[in-house]
């Protein structure tokens, strides 16, 4: 069995009116794909800066390839790569000039750097934009060669925080692509943040993170079947109408999203849509059915949806910093 590459007991990060992470317990295997599924600012970033190094737990530990976060700060940087959801690059340098000042950062031999560099862009299919200036580079090529530095130093443990935000969903595949393709040569343990369902559904196992506390953690499979059954997604003519004429009829709970859709669980959807439509007495102008989503997932765990933070990260990061660590 693989040995745990990081260990969480009781983490823990509070601001003076603020608390971030409410007490993270986790432990991951290596070689997993383990991701942190919820909205912006439900911890998730703050969890990761803390296991990198970037800020101080208010308490609990954690260890990453067997160091302590905050003893052994060098050991554990050493052993992990950092792909962050803001742009890191030196645009004004090429993309061999950025990778280069990465292997003299992380005192890669000499004798390695050149093979090193080869290898990484060859993961991302980069080699042939090696000595291109990075600001000619799309959004897609830039990220992609971020994931590339970060696998220089062969890290252990890679994070990536929501790695493909602001991406468009042909670039976010092929993004993923090249993830897969890394895992599988190097055995990397990935750690990922995001709030995109089908990145998700990617991971070996999820945890679902809400208001700085873990309210889940399973398979991507095991967290969809506890929601249970089929789910209905219905508009009508009369929605308000409908949603209690079904809460009453069939004894279960409807919510409404903001596209005007009704939605609601049952058993054996497909059976039970024949005799829904033929004896439901307001007009139907559209219908679904489908398995249940990590999206539901979350739904059924907090009573809402997967939902945008109208304060940036930058600005919450801005704030806290004002406000200053306990």
């Amino acid at each position: 069995m693989a040995e745990n590459i990081v260990e969480v007991k009781g983490l823990k990060k509070h601001y003076k009116d603020f608390e971030a992470v409410k007490g993270v317990d986790l432990v991951i295997k290596e070689g997993e794909i383990f991701g942190f599924l919820g909205p912006n600012g439900a911890g998730k970033s703050t969890t990761i800066n803390m296991l990198s190094t970037i800020i101080k737990p208010s308490s609990g530990t954690a260890t990453i390839n067997g160091y302590d976060t905050v003893k052994k700060k060098n050991d554990v940087r050493a052993s992990i790569g950092l792909i962050f959801q803001e742009q890191t690059l030196d645009e004004k340098l090429t993309a061999n000039e950025n990778l280069m000042l990465h292997c003299k950062f992380y005192n890669i031999e000499k004798h390695k750097r050149e093979e090193r560099i080869q290898e990484v862009l060859e993961i991302v299919d980069l080699t042939d934009k090696r000595s291109n200036i990075v600001e000619t580079f799309s959004g897609g090529m830039k990220r992609r060669l971020e994931i590339a530095r970060g696998l220089l130093h062969y890290p252990k443990v890679l994070f990536l925080d929501e790695p493909t935000v602001g991406l468009d969903p042909q670039t976010r595949n092929h993004i993923w692509e090249y993830i897969l393709k890394l895992k599988e040569k190097a055995g990397i343990t990935i750690f990922l943040t995001t709030h995109y369902m089908d990145e998700s559904e990617i991971c070996d196992r999820v945890a679902v993170m809400d208001n700085g506390k873990l309210i889940a953690l399973d398979t991507p499979e095991a967290l969809k079947n506890n929601v249970g059954g089929d789910i209905i997604e219905i508009s009508t003519e009369d929605n308000a109408k409908a949603k209690k004429r079904i809460e009453e009829t069939y004894n279960t709970e409807v919510s409404e999203s903001d596209n005007k859709t009704l939605t609601f669980q049952v058993n054996k959807g497909s059976e039970f849509l024949v005799n829904f439509v033929k004896e439901f007495d307001i007009s139907i102008t559209s219908v679904n059915l489908r398995r249940p989503t990590l999206n539901d997932v979350f739904l059924n765990l907090t009573g809402r949806e997967i939902r945008e933070e109208t304060m940036s990260k930058r600005d919450l990061a801005k704030k806290q910093m004002k406000r200053g660590p306990h």
